[in-house]
């Protein structure tokens, strides 16, 4: 799972400063330099189309890793590795 994390680091695509929920929207904005109000437009209308649009998001926030290259998914796996 190390080099999958490193893989998912090194694309250099973070969850945003701008948050509202993961900051997944915010993460994209700022990777592609454009206001997080577009993207978030974007996903709304992605979401009225049939797709597993929410699946995408959560699976993304656990993904991506946040402004200090803390990835959720990593921490909840160690965290449940480390019980006695």
């Amino acid at each position: 799972m190390e080099k999958f994390y490193s893989i998912v680091r090194g694309l250099g695509l973070k969850r945003g400063p701008q948050r509202w929920l993961g900051g997944v929207c915010g993460g994209i904005a700022d990777k592609f330099n454009v206001d997080v109000a577009y993207v978030r437009i974007g996903f709304l209308i992605f979401c009225l189309l049939p797709g597993p649009a929410v699946v995408f998001y959560l699976a993304a926030w656990l993904v991506l890793p946040d402004q200090n290259n803390a990835i959720a998914l990593e921490s909840f796996l160690e965290k449940r590795g480390n019980r006695p």
